[in-house]
C-alpha cells in the first residue's frame, strides 16, 4: 500500500472478529507438555483469547499500515476473562482504537460468546518497521548463542 492510500491512524478505527472455538483452542491444548493444563476443563483458554484480541486489533489498523514492511506488535494486555466458553460457541471480539501516541496504539476491547460477555479490557500495540525489528531479534539470538 502506498503512503498516499493508507488510512490515517486515528482514534475510532475499529474491527469486529468472530471465531468458532475449536477443541484445539481449549486450556488442555495451550501447552500440551504441561501436565497442569491437562486436567483442566476443555474451555476457551485465556492465552488463546489474548491472541484473538490481538488479531482483532491488528485487523482494525490493517488499512493504516504498509504490511509486511510495517506491522504492529503487542506491548500490553489487560483483560478480565469472566466467563468460560466451551468449544463450538462463536466468540465475537470488538476492538476500538482509542488513543494514538506516535507509534503506540491503545485499544478498548471486549468479547462475547453468544451467551455471556466473556472479556473486557485494554490492549496496546506498537507500530514497527518489520525489517529493523527482525534484525534486532536476530542480533539478540546471536548474543544469546542460539
Amino acid at each position: 500500500m502506498s503512503e498516499s492510500t493508507k488510512v490515517p491512524l486515528a482514534p475510532g478505527l475499529s474491527a469486529t472478529l468472530s471465531f468458532v472455538v475449536p477443541e484445539s483452542k481449549t486450556v488442555p491444548q495451550l501447552y500440551p507438555e504441561a501436565p497442569e493444563f491437562q486436567t483442566m476443563p476443555a474451555v476457551f483458554a485465556t492465552g488463546f483469547m489474548v491472541g484473538l484480541i490481538e488479531w482483532a486489533c491488528m485487523r482494525a489498523i490493517a488499512p493504516c499500515l504498509d504490511v509486511p514492511a510495517e506491522q504492529s506488535v503487542g506491548i500490553d494486555v489487560r483483560l478480565d476473562h469472566t466467563a468460560a466458553t466451551p468449544p463450538g460457541l462463536t466468540v465475537t471480539v470488538n476492538a476500538r482504537l482509542v488513543r494514538v501516541e506516535g507509534r503506540k496504539l491503545a485499544f478498548e476491547v471486549s468479547a462475547h460468546d453468544g451467551v455471556d460477555q466473556i472479556c473486557t479490557g485494554t490492549h496496546e500495540r506498537f507500530v514497527i518497521d518489520t525489517a529493523r525489528f527482525a534484525a534486532r531479534a536476530r542480533e539478540k539470538a546471536k548474543k544469546a548463542g542460539v
